[in-house]
């Protein structure tokens, strides 16, 4: 159901790789009086070339897509347009996707299991210029917030940790000495608040620092 006569309606662009997902999500939002699908995208790019071509008033993005993640997308649509009203919906809540979604950009976050009247009051709260982040977000963002930033280097060795990689291997991958590999280890255990690799690998994989 489309609303042509409604010029005030909400525009807004799914962008997911599930069809399904997409066209449930279609179903339910052009049923609302007050909002029109005027678009669908299954991959980042096609989400920021149609953002490009309409400029959608609302985008509800999925944060895990091929060919480019809905993070970049979000980071390349906000860099071109500083108004852009992005919520992300996923199914993901790890407090790293979290910040990640957040910070690139995006005005409100809603998981897939949410009812939908959840997702009708953010797509209308991020259209009003207000943000949406759900109580139990906030509370992971918070507490994301308060944890040190893994630097860039850090986070190489962690992903090379996780691959079952010994400090010498790190070190020969990375072409570093072993004694650096050590100093990143120890500082990457004394950030994520646990005392060996293992519960390292554990937390990061649970915060979704790292994924495998």
């Amino acid at each position: 159901m489309t609303h042509p006569s409604n010029s005030s309606a909400i525009s807004i662009l799914i962008a997911d790789d599930h069809p399904f997902m997409r066209e449930g999500l279609a179903a339910v939002l052009d049923y609302q009086p007050d909002m029109t699908v005027i678009g669908q995208a299954c991959n980042g790019y096609e989400a920021v070339e149609f953002f490009r071509q309409h400029q959608p008033d609302v985008t509800l993005m999925d944060l895990r897509m091929p060919e480019l993640s809905g993070v970049d997308a979000i980071a390349t649509i906000c860099a071109e347009f500083a108004e852009a009203r992005i919520v992300v919906l996923t199914t993901y809540d790890s407090d790293e996707d979290i910040y990640r979604g957040l910070r690139a950009g995006a005005k409100g976050y809603v998981l897939k299991d949410a009812e939908p009247d959840e997702l009708l009051t953010a797509i209308r709260a991020v259209h009003n210029g207000q943000q949406y982040i759900p109580p139990a977000v906030g509370a992971k963002l918070a507490e994301r917030l308060r944890s040190p930033e893994l630097s860039d280097r850090e986070l190489e060795v962690l992903r090379l940790m996780a691959t079952g990689k010994s400090n010498l291997e790190i070190s020969t991958v990375l072409a570093i000495a072993e004694g650096t590999v050590k100093f990143h280890v120890k500082n990457i255990l004394s950030k994520l608040g646990v005392g060996d690799r293992t519960q390292a690998m554990i937390v990061a994989l649970k915060r979704g620092i790292i994924t495998l």
